[in-house]
């Protein structure tokens, strides 16, 4: 028998009142109930009730049909609720609250976000911005993707005249494919995402095509077709994702052979890679497979484009709430790429392309990652990861990347950026480099709930020639940077406490050339190994050189513009090629250098083995060239039955856990390799 009666309906108003008709507000909360404890016979006599508390109880799902058409205001939290598309049946629904559901997550909240056209409050927030987001944007993204996945994959497959049973099957097997490949926005929404996305479909189908929609699909949110969009905001993102072409497969074929090399069954102390440079000795072979080839940033989106650059890549870190962090790796898998027009966020596990960020009249050539505090609409803090990005127009981007918006930009130059980069001591600190042979030190501001922001410039370095490369030292990332320029490694001091807003560089660092030591000489690729080991090139051709820091450069001493000579550790034997601004990067956690090369390939060096000599207070300079440890071959791709033209490296990026390395390229093609 029910625990609720019509006596207890009455009892439990508020105030106590004589008929179930007149109920406005009612307390049911503490009454241990189940969902089959609410009868929908009686609560259907409940027309006029706005107010419904149902917290504290054991309901694991909402019938279907209670027929509360009034109802405003729900409470059910601390229950065992596992699903709310039943909440659907409450559209005037105004302030929902069911926390202390532990079945329910974040993907709940954007589907009754979705649900409830009339929804401003949930858990006690303010939501209405984001639902708005979710709504229009979220759904206008995603129907455009599941568009464009039929028109590239399903519309030749279902003949103009067909019977019922080919539309029956198409419509499954379109199903499947569509939840399984369209992916927009974080992992954590992946549910939320394939929910969506089979309703889109769904609705697509049964719409465009005439087969049957599913009577439990909730109708799409109609967009409003005239709203406004700027064309420098992110909020373009999956517009035209859809044209990104997956060279790998289905597209592209790559030569058995090639992939063979890392697939070998001999036993680990045979094991060779067969791609590596003829070497004095044998290394191992780290078995890298290739997962993707994308061709994600063409002007126009032309799959004909294989002329833009591509020149930088970061991965996104992992916020503490774990909302990009993949639970099968230790890192994030998410990574930003810039080059032509666009910024993209790849998914490098799946190769999807989670946002896109155009600016028609830029060339992007950096990006770079922070992680700011923001203070969120209900006064609460909470960490996001914000993308600056910057490019020949000498202005810098900021993208609040989970709101998918560029909320603002910094006038930096009035000459070309080549690289940025935020320091990780203070997370608004933000250096700019740029062709005016100036570096300069903003600070980037938090922005508030309404995204007002202010920038300031701290600092201006002033370089001898154009700064291509920067890195802060770790041990002191607020008192020393180096620069690789265009004519030379110079050091600055950045410490604020010092009066000097503009200064010149403190050190200029000498290394060999054939017999003597110079100064002079393109430096296009520089990064740190570890606290003290610097990594960089090119002092001359086929040569990278390894340098330790602290023991080449002399803090006591005085004045500014002082020569120094690099201490040498190693150097690293590397491609003869005298082609510029192929630039290396390095894996601290590993010890790996990575460097490609204007064939297509990348140098891996595996440096684990020197790293503690090299750290000893009279540690000797390694006596030869230290060889790749291997070296990944581009593979023979043909894109439309062709070749792409002459491939150049300009850029390797691996995560930090050396999961991906990701390869950008002058061909407009982005190579994602995975460590087995």
């Amino acid at each position: 028998m029910s625990k609720i009666t019509t006596e207890l309906l009455l009892e439990r108003a508020v105030p106590r009142s004589t008929r179930l008709r007149k109920i406005e507000t009612l307390n049911l909360s503490k009454l241990q109930l189940k969902t089959g404890d609410l009868d929908p016979r009686l609560f259907s006599r409940l027309r006029h009730l706005q107010k419904l508390d149902l917290s504290d109880n054991l309901l694991d799902k909402f019938p279907n049909s209670l027929t509360l058409p009034d109802l405003r205001v729900l409470n059910c939290n601390n229950n065992k609720l596992e699903d709310v598309t039943a909440l659907k049946q409450f559209p005037l629904l105004e302030e929902l609250t069911y926390e202390n559901n532990v079945y329910l997550t974040l993907n709940d909240d954007y589907k009754v976000m979705f649900l409830l056209q009339n929804l401003r409050l949930l858990n006690g927030k303010d939501i209405t911005k984001l639902a708005n987001h979710v709504r229009r944007v979220n759904s206008r993204k995603l129907t455009s993707k599941v568009t464009a996945h039929w028109e590239k994959f399903f519309r030749d497959q279902l003949p103009e005249k067909h019977t019922a049973e080919q539309a029956k099957s198409i419509k499954k097997k379109f199903l499947k494919s569509v939840q399984t490949n369209v992916v927009y926005g974080p992992s954590s929404l992946s549910e939320f995402t394939r929910w969506r996305v089979k309703m889109i479909a769904e609705e697509f189908l049964a719409y465009s095509l005439g087969l049957e929609l599913n009577s439990d699909t909730e109708p799409e949110e109609k967009t409003d077709e005239n709203e406004e969009e700027s064309t420098e905001s992110p909020r373009e993102a999956a517009e035209d994702v859809a044209q990104v072409v997956h060279i790998y497969d289905p597209l592209v074929t790559v030569t058995p052979s090639k992939r063979k090399r890392n697939n070998s069954k001999s036993s680990p102390g045979n094991k060779r890679s067969k791609s590596q440079a003829n070497t004095e000795e044998e290394a191992e072979d780290v078995s890298a497979e290739p997962l993707h080839f994308l061709q994600c940033h063409s002007k126009g989106n032309s799959r004909e484009d294989f002329k833009t650059q591509l020149w930088s890549c970061v991965f996104e870190p992992v916020l503490d709430s774990g909302a990009r962090k993949d639970p099968i790796v230790s890192s994030s898998r998410t990574v930003a790429t810039c080059g032509g027009e666009s910024v993209c966020l790849i998914d490098c596990e799946t190769g999807t392309v989670l946002k896109k960020y155009k600016v028609a009249t830029e060339e992007f050539f950096s990006v770079a990652w922070t992680t700011l505090t923001m203070v969120i609409s209900d006064s609460r803090k909470k960490a996001h990861n914000i993308l600056a990005a910057a490019g020949r127009r000498g202005i810098v981007k900021l993208i609040h990347v989970a709101a998918d918006f560029c909320y603002g930009e910094i006038k930096a130059h009035k000459k070309p950026i080549a690289t940025v980069c935020f320091s990780p001591a203070q997370e608004t600190h933000l250096f700019t480099a740029s062709y005016d042979k100036r570096i300069a030190l903003w600070d980037i501001g938090i922005p508030d709930c309404d995204y007002n922001f202010k920038a300031s410039q701290l600092l201006v370095l002033e370089a001898a020639s154009i700064p291509l490369r920067i890195a802060l030292v770790p041990t002191c990332p607020e008192q020393y940077l180096l620069a690789g320029c265009e004519d030379g490694c110079f050091a600055w001091n950045i410490k604020l406490d010092k009066g000097q807003k503009s200064r010149p560089f403190e050190a200029i660092f000498q290394f060999p050339d054939d017999e003597s030591m110079t100064t002079s000489h393109r430096v296009d690729g520089l990064a740190f190994l570890n606290d003290d080991v610097v990594v960089s090139k090119s002092s001359k051709p086929g040569c990278i050189y390894l340098w330790s820091w602290s023991r080449s450069f002399d803090a006591k001493g005085k004045g500014c513009q002082r020569t120094m000579s690099a201490v040498i550790l190693a150097e690293l034997e590397w491609s003869t090629t005298d082609m510029s601004y192929l630039t290396l990067s390095t894996c601290p956690a590993k010890e790996y250098v990575f460097c490609g090369d204007e064939k297509g390939s990348v140098w891996m060096y595996n440096l684990s083995n020197y790293t503690t000599a090299w750290g000893s207070p009279k540690g000797k300079r390694s006596e030869r060239r230290i060889s790749p440890t291997q070296i990944l071959k581009w593979p023979e791709l043909r894109v439309n039955g062709e070749q792409p033209p002459e491939i150049l490296v300009n850029n390797v990026v691996a995560d930090p856990a050396f999961t991906y390395l990701v390869v950008l390229t002058s061909v407009n093609i982005t190579a994602i390799w995975k460590k087995s």
